[in-house]
């Protein structure tokens, strides 16, 4: 019997490691062109559903994406093909016979319409300055939607006098709402000539038209997002004094009456305030807000709100849910939201009427899109577990058990990909902290590995377990070559509450250090790493940690910094996002020069000596490219092997493939050689 036990082992453990041996380590193209899902949009009957579905267009460089529709749990199948541009921003009418989405066919972002039941999109508007949203007015025969102003006439007159010039915070056109007929019948325009004749001779047909869109916001604010009421006869809407990205914390709501066309602002308080969902009674409003200028729009939790539109009284609800929500929508069955739970994020329903709330069961545990049917009764998620990439899944709110309609993971069956698991450990200062540990397919626990510590921008990002993490850095490629990657979910990260979300406040980057380099340290006191053998790196904030360490740490045998900020007085004065470094640091630097100092990596340039590679956008507002020279410059004057990689026409990130391959390979070169001791040639060959 024991002979046998054993030889059921052996047999077991042969097959196991021969069905590793089968699967293969991916390169770094196909990481790349891994098809995820975005958004889903369920039909109002809940018998339809529609997503977006993006996939890599090497031969174009760019990333495409597309509609996709599932019909009662058959086999999805892909409705729009917009060969150059995507297609996004699904829309069901409300009888469920089209299906609406925005698209760029060669004539700006437009309206496009097509028959469920078969047959080509149409146009619905013609707009010059493009279309950026739109919803179905709930009787079907019209749609609202929001755009651009046109540029002011005299703007070209000056150019052609005087040159390019713009004055900065005041060069911007703003968003205004525009109503538009729906005419399912009415014939496309090219159906028939449309002749201009300069003689008496008359045709016998008229030209065919479209509908022109009439005005309904006037004035000096810019309209961010909107929602027709239920019963139709009313629009809310987010607007600004402009469409500036600081404008954002002095966002306010108003109403508009689609009769009679006059608005009113319902809630003006000091600080951001923004527009969620109406009850589907069309007497109340949902929206959420941090209320006073006072606290922080960065870190601290905004509150969610429910206004009486008779009494213009105003509740707060779910008040003890301790973190940011995100797609709260308002339907019959209740108050539905997402909300982080450390590297979970779960599905919520609010009682509208006393504010409790509890945990829809039944869904994977990463949810990040939601839609629900008209009454409330169905939905569908775009979800995933720590073990699969993203799908979509349709459910029922009462007997939540979710059906997986896609299946994208697919993709990876036969690769190596990440062993993902949660770790926990305690940082400089007692606070606890929580990370992802990748290890690969084949790990030994008797042997130490090489470590890289991947660091998540934000920094209200968060890291979660996932078979295929990446961007630009190669992790499963690094896992399957030997070794294991830490990704710290550091203080300052979404998804354990405000309070830890706050505690890098006056502290940022000497308590992100603490964390990392503990988490380093608790992987070293379980002997599953070789500490002589590590290296660092991250995006935007990560990038700024990384930088940090850098000149603050030798523990490392490489860097990269992503985006990185290198000094914040630098920073503060060149990056569209001024408030944040304001409430982070609590001061200008003119005002406490010393904590800008004492957070800033250039601080310490002298004491740095790890070899550190910089990527960064040539067009970056959000960390502008001169904290890459001024860092890259301090290195080099404490001769430390460094170099700057400029992409060429991008911002604060990498957003097509070929780019991001180049990124990608610049990193496993930069690694290869200062961790495994390697020279690494990047391929070099025309594509196909």
């Amino acid at each position: 019997m024991k002979y046998f036990l054993l030889a059921a082992f052996v047999l077991a453990f042969t097959v196991q490691v021969s069905a590793q041996n089968e699967k293969k380590d991916p390169t770094f193209e196909e990481v790349i062109s891994l098809r995820s899902v975005g958004a889903v949009v369920m039909s109002p009957n809940g018998d339809l559903v529609a997503f977006t579905q993006q996939a890599s267009d090497w031969k174009e460089n760019r990333f495409d994406t597309e509609i996709w529709l599932v019909k009662n749990g058959s086999d999805p199948f892909q409705v729009t093909n917009n060969p150059k541009n995507s297609s996004f921003a699904p829309a069901f009418s409300p009888d469920g016979k089209w299906l609406a989405f925005l698209a760029d066919k060669g004539n700006k972002t437009q309206i496009h319409a097509i028959r469920l039941n078969g047959g080509e999109s149409i146009a619905i508007t013609e707009e010059e300055e493009g279309v950026s949203a739109f919803q179905w007015h709930p009787d079907g025969k019209r749609m609202i939607f929001a755009k651009r102003e046109k540029d002011d006439p005299s703007k070209k007159k000056i150019e052609s006098r005087y040159g390019g010039f713009f004055m900065d915070d005041k060069d911007y056109s703003l968003t205004h709402l525009w109503e538009i007929a729906f005419d399912p019948n009415q014939p496309n325009p090219s159906e028939l000539p449309c002749y201009e004749s300069a003689d008496s001779l008359k045709t016998t047909n008229e030209c065919i038209t479209r509908a022109k869109p009439k005005r309904l916001t006037e004035g000096n604010f810019n309209v961010n997002a909107f929602k027709i009421s239920p019963d139709g006869k009313m629009v809310a809407f987010n607007h600004q004094p402009n469409p500036l990205i600081n404008s954002f914390a002095k966002s306010d709501i108003s109403i508009l009456d689609l009769e009679s066309g006059q608005s009113q602002i319902l809630v003006q308080n000091p600080s951001a305030d923004s527009f969620q969902d109406w009850s589907p009674d069309s007497k109340q409003l949902l929206y959420t807000s941090h209320v006073d200028d006072s606290v922080s729009n960065f870190y601290t939790n905004s509150k969610i709100f429910i206004i009486d539109l008779g009494t213009k009284s105003s509740r707060q609800v779910a008040a003890k849910l301790d973190e940011n929500p995100s797609g709260l929508t308002w339907n019959p069955k209740g108050i539905y939201g997402l909300f982080w739970q450390k590297t979970l994020r779960h599905l919520y329903r609010i009682e509208p009427k006393d504010g409790s709330f509890t945990i829809l069961k039944g869904f994977p545990e990463m949810v990040t899109g939601v839609s629900f049917s008209q009454t409330g009764e169905k939905l569908a998620v775009n979800a995933r577990n720590g073990n699969q990439l993203n799908e979509i899944w349709v459910s029922n709110v009462q007997k939540s058990a979710a059906k997986k309609v896609t299946n994208l993971t697919k993709q990876i069956e036969n690769w190596k990909v990440s062993q993902s698991e949660v770790v926990v450990w305690r940082s400089k200062d007692g606070a606890l902290i929580e990370g992802v540990l990748h290890k690969p397919v084949d790990y030994d626990p008797t042997k130490k590995y090489p470590l890289m510590v991947v660091i998540h921008g934000g920094p209200t990002g968060i890291d979660t377990p996932s078979p295929v993490p990446g961007y630009v850095y190669p992790i499963v490629q690094w896992l399957n070559k030997g070794c294991l990657v830490l990704q710290p979910n550091y203080r300052g990260s979404a998804g354990y509450g405000e309070a830890f979300r706050s505690l890098n406040v006056e502290n940022l980057g000497v308590g992100d250090a603490w964390d990392v380099l503990s988490g380093v340290d608790n992987l070293s006191a379980s002997n599953l790493i070789d500490t002589t053998r590590m290296g660092v790196m991250g995006w935007s904030q990560g990038g700024y940690i990384s930088a940090f360490l850098t000149t603050n740490t030798d523990r490392f045998k490489a860097v990269s910094v992503g985006a990185g900020i290198s000094n914040w007085m630098t920073y503060y004065v060149n990056t569209d996002i001024h408030p944040f470094t304001i409430q982070y640091l609590k001061a200008n630097p003119w005002d406490n020069e010393e904590i800008y100092r004492k957070t800033s990596p250039m601080t310490n340039i002298k004491n740095a000596k790890t070899p550190t590679l910089i990527q960064h956008g040539e067009f970056d507002q959000r960390v502008p490219i001169p904290n890459a020279y001024e860092l890259l410059q301090g290195l080099r004057d404490q001769n430390v092997p460094a170099e700057l990689v400029v992409y060429k026409g991008f911002g604060h990130g990498i957003t097509k493939p070929k780019e991001r391959l180049a990124a990608t390979w610049h990193n496993w070169q930069w690694f290869a050689k200062y961790v495994w001791g390697e020279e690494v040639e990047i391929p070099i060959g025309e594509s196909k």
